[in-house]
């Protein structure tokens, strides 16, 4: 069977000149002078557009969850599994 609609090079190739990849734009942060890319909040300093959008200050210790206490708590071995374990 033979491909009716087939493309030649030339085609092809100006098809496919399109498909090249880009370069990042970068611009700088006017605040800090980092680079930042284009329509993102700066992480250096954590500004967009002249706000604070991200606070970069250090913040405190999080308290663990019920959750990730409960699977701590699972995972160490028992008092008397240790007992045990020094006899033998």
């Amino acid at each position: 069977m033979v491909n009716r609609m087939r493309h030649n090079r030339s085609q092809r190739g100006s098809t496919r000149s399109h498909h090249a990849l880009k370069g990042i734009a970068l611009t700088k942060c006017p605040d800090c002078n980092s680079p930042v890319m284009r329509h993102q909040a700066c992480s250096n300093c954590g500004k967009y557009r002249g706000r604070v959008v991200i606070n970069l200050e250090k913040k405190p210790k999080a308290v663990k969850t019920a959750k990730v206490a409960k699977a701590e708590k699972a995972t160490k071995p028992k008092k008397s599994e240790k007992k045990t374990e020094d006899k033998k």
